[in-house]
């Protein structure tokens, strides 16, 4: 050994000891920690669980027994799974699809940039939906006033949600981040004010097989293939990840990277699961299984179904109120995501044909594009769950559970998250969800 190089190896070592006096103990809860917890928390809970209950008990009881089993589960092994294949990336701080670059190649990040968009997108087009149908319910409901012109309506709430967008995105931005903790306080102040109007309806276990085969024409087990979809769609915040699993990478150092990951999601997603689940089973309870299959038809989140349907002047009011908030607050987080990705795509398409297109272009014609399809949509109204069974579902499974998965069993630096029976139950998931998907066709 020369002298060069035992100098070198002597200043790595100094300097990897430098690196380690300045990590965190792992061992200890740190503020950060909590900081972390609640932020994932936070972004866990979205518009997505306004919908939540519709599934959960229009098969009737099992089937809500069955969603509150598999919550948790779903939710912490899926995003574990997601969190695992980011500990080893060094792209991991340009994103998932930074790291799905570094382990597969260029083109294996243009195929996932294209379902990532799917994913994103059709909850755009699934919120433009929802917006319109809460607000047409607000007016016709509680103001008493005639439904106006759909076409109009589903108009307007585009192009003023999209306008508030242009005009002011950092502060629109700052304003929907100060929006999530009242969110979930309203859905517990909800779930709270709900507790006299509970009935025992639901507890029936008669109400199975009749709400079961009508809300999917196929019995029992159609609904268990169909509450997946929804479980995966509700609680995914897939975005976070990368930036959570980095940040604990900086500040506890990799070897402790996954330990410390696996404590702060398990803190957060226990918080998630009862904050979710006591605002389902209230939702519930206080309805029939015929309620919420009638929900379904109407195409309305429980909120607005709730303040048409009780005798309460506080969930007459505030109940529909924060619906549209919470889904204002989904649709715009969405739009940005599908924004940057439809951004990305036209720019790097337009390189690959060596032309350079103006940001001004490029803008008209994303807009162009999210005006005309959120309009055309809004105006047909689909199914909302439908949407979610179809298609968001399935795509957020195919990325938070199969692709995962699929690393973990390619990619040499992940081979020791291999053999693991929570990747089996994870696999598992994923491919039912997408099957339901297929299902959801015929």
């Amino acid at each position: 050994m020369n002298g060069n190089t035992a100098k070198k190896i002597e200043f790595q070592a100094e300097n990897n000891a430098v690196k380690n006096e300045n990590y965190l103990d792992p061992k200890k809860w740190h503020k950060q920690d909590t900081t972390w917890a609640l932020s994932l928390f936070g972004t866990a809970i979205g518009a997505g669980v306004l919908f939540l209950p519709i599934n959960a008990g229009s098969g009737g009881l099992l089937s809500l027994l069955l969603i509150t089993i598999l919550a948790f589960p779903v939710m912490y092994y899926s995003h574990r799974a997601l969190a695992k294949m980011i500990y080893a990336s060094n792209s991991a701080d340009q994103g998932i699809t930074g790291t799905i670059r570094e382990y597969f190649g260029n083109k294996a990040s243009i195929i996932f940039n294209i379902v990532y968009f799917g994913s994103i997108y059709t909850i755009v087009l699934m919120y433009s939906v929802a917006l319109t149908n809460t607000a047409s319910s607000f007016i016709v409901h509680q103001l008493h006033m005639p439904e106006p012109p759909r076409a109009i309506l589903s108009l307007v709430l585009v192009l003023g949600l999209i306008a508030i967008l242009n005009f002011g995105q950092d502060i629109t931005v700052k304003i929907m981040s100060m929006l999530v903790y009242p969110f979930i306080a309203s859905l517990l102040f909800i779930a709270i004010s709900l507790i006299p109007q509970w009935n025992t309806s639901m507890l029936s276990f008669s109400s199975v097989s009749t709400a079961s085969t009508a809300s999917t024409g196929t019995g029992y087990f159609g609904t268990i293939l169909m509450i997946l979809p929804i479980i995966v769609f509700s609680f995914n915040h897939s975005p976070m990840i990368s930036s959570f699993v980095v940040k604990q990478r900086a500040t506890y150092g990799i070897e402790a990277t996954d330990a410390k990951c696996a404590q702060i999601q398990k803190v957060c997603y226990i918080m998630t699961f009862v904050v979710v689940m006591f605002f389902v089973w209230s939702s519930t309870l206080s309805l029939t299984p015929e309620d919420l299959k009638m929900a379904k038809e109407q195409n309305l989140s429980i909120l607005s179904y709730l303040a048409n349907e009780l005798n309460s002047p506080v969930i007459t009011i505030a109940a529909p109120i924060i619906a549209f908030v919470a889904i204002t607050k989904s649709f715009l987080g969405h739009y940005i995501g599908a924004y940057e990705v439809m951004r990305d795509v036209i720019i790097k398409f337009g390189k690959t044909r060596g032309k350079a297109i103006e940001e001004k272009t490029v803008k008209t014609m994303i807009l162009s594009f999210v005006v005309l399809t959120c309009w055309y949509v809004a105006y047909a109204n689909p199914s909302i769950l439908g949407i979610i069974d179809s298609l968001s579902g399935p795509l957020v499974a195919a990325i938070l559970c199969l692709l995962p998965m699929y690393a973990i069993r390619k990619v040499p630096v992940l081979a020791k998250y291999r053999g693991k029976m929570s990747n089996v139950f994870v696999i598992v998931v994923g491919i039912l969800t997408v099957l339901a998907s297929i299902k959801s066709l015929f």
